[in-house]
């Protein structure tokens, strides 16, 4: 089938807009500028910004990092079909008898985690961005929604300070 996809909004935090920020719509779009497409090979996570500007010239820094996750649900035969997968390992197609082990992932499907600021500064939301994707990737015992909230209290310094 075809490889290439939409992108759509799984998570985001804040879940409602704050009164002084709107959430920019459409910005899917912008977090794969090359299309949405499915991999063979889990690529190595890339980082960068996009500039967007509003109908009010405000300038909106979104800061992305995109990763290769497994697609697990493309693996997943269709029972409808006459399919069975047996316990030994060997699938049963309308009787016949195919040898063949279930095979792990072979299609990498991209996420993208992406921080918005009204604030230049490229490299502090790098080291954001990583530090919830090691999270998020390492499964550790830390709330998603928790961190994201420290991170949004932090105190940015005044330009040209110390960062």
């Amino acid at each position: 089938g075809p490889t290439e996809g939409l992108g759509k909004i799984i998570q985001r935090f804040p879940q409602k807009d704050w009164e002084d920020t709107p959430f920019p719509q459409g910005i899917e779009l912008f977090c794969q500028p090359g299309g949405w497409q499915l991999s063979k090979e889990r690529k190595q996570p890339t980082f960068f910004v996009v500039v967007l500007t509003d109908i009010d010239s405000e300038r909106h820094y979104c800061s992305c990092l995109t990763f290769y996750e497994a697609e697990i649900n493309l693996q997943v035969r269709d029972l409808q079909q006459g399919t069975k997968i047996q316990e030994e390992g060997t699938k049963e197609i309308e009787g016949e008898e195919e040898s063949g082990l279930i095979q792990p992932a072979e299609v990498f499907a991209p996420k993208s985690l992406v921080l918005v600021s009204r604030l230049d500064y490229p490299e502090i939301f790098r080291a954001c961005l990583g530090l919830i994707y090691t999270v998020y990737v390492d499964s550790l015992n830390v709330s998603l929604e928790t961190l994201i909230a420290n991170l949004c209290s932090c105190l940015v310094p005044a330009s040209g300070g110390s960062q």
